[in-house]
């Protein structure tokens, strides 16, 4: 079984004219229920992450101005959301889906959230759609809850996950790795353990051969558990994407990167990362290849 935790408070109202498709998260459940990978049987609903979980990653004074929809001008134009209760609602939510899916993974080697992927959250603020790290609270809760010495997280959507490189910068129980693009935001990029920049254009071969030598570069490392930020952004027809990558690529990069750490049992929870497509029906596709992979993979 695939657990797959999904919330309908994921799709925060911030308006229909956002550039931001946030309408994507309900219309993926949809999809994955129409494909019989998400059933009553195996569909989790997360509650809100806890306060004290939220500590372990950011500051107290950050959470409380999110909790009470007190962030300023500025960081509101940093994060990108207007911060109202249902995007406060929405952070909560999410961020707790990637907790449970977390949880789940340790159990069934393979789980994946709905949502997730906000690896633009730093500790003390939000920038670019992330208001809480969600992967990197729940690799906090992971280690505090399973003694955890090396967490893996393997970020592959198409903007540096900036955010989750300086929150473990000086932490050498969490080895980060980011696959991106190079001339895309961040302008200011961060450090992670492994940063593997992309040029414009790049195509799905050169890109699948980047993505296996990197997996056979740490193929020899001894992770207790990878989060695998699986963006489809990388995809030719994305907005905010500046690759060439094909969803025959998008496919080709998960069958890549599940089957390696299922062969080698290492627990994998994936999240969803970012797409921006102007089809918006594709998008949602191309979100649904990291759950229909998963499934796939856990029944062969």
């Amino acid at each position: 079984m695939l657990p797959i935790i999904n919330h309908p408070d994921y799709v925060a109202q911030i308006g229909d004219d956002h550039r931001f498709p946030i309408k994507k998260f309900g219309e993926l459940i949809k999809l994955l229920r129409k494909k019989n990978i998400a059933t009553k049987y195996n569909t989790f609903e997360p509650d809100e992450v806890s306060v004290p979980t939220l500590l372990n990653v950011h500051s107290e004074e950050y959470i409380y101005k999110i909790n009470n929809l007190s962030l300023d001008k500025d960081e509101i134009r940093k994060l990108g959301f207007p911060l109202v209760k249902s995007v406060r609602r929405r952070s909560f939510v999410a961020t707790g889906g990637t907790v449970l899916a977390s949880k789940l993974a340790v159990k069934h080697k393979l789980a994946c959230n709905t949502a997730g992927g906000s690896h633009h959250a730093f500790s003390n603020q939000g920038n670019g759609y992330c208001v809480f790290n969600d992967v990197a609270v729940a690799t906090s809760y992971l280690k505090k809850k399973y003694k955890y010495k090396k967490i893996l997280i393997l970020d592959l959507d198409v903007h540096q996950g900036d955010g989750t490189a300086k929150i473990f910068e000086s932490d050498d129980s969490v080895f980060t790795v980011s696959i991106h693009s190079k001339k895309n935001y961040p302008s200011k990029k961060q450090s992670s353990n492994i940063d593997i920049e992309l040029e414009d254009g790049i195509k799905d071969e050169e890109y699948l051969n980047i993505v296996n030598q990197l997996l056979q570069k740490i193929g020899d490392f001894q992770f207790d558990f990878v989060f695998y930020v699986a963006g489809v952004d990388v995809h030719f027809e994305d907005r905010l994407g500046k690759l060439n990558i094909t969803e025959t690529g998008i496919r080709k990069r998960e069958e890549l990167v599940i089957n390696n750490f299922y062969k080698r049992n290492i627990p994998l929870c994936g999240v969803l990362g970012g797409g921006y497509n102007h089809n918006f029906e594709q998008l949602v596709n191309l979100h649904s290849i990291l759950h229909e992979t998963c499934k796939k993979i856990l029944e062969n």
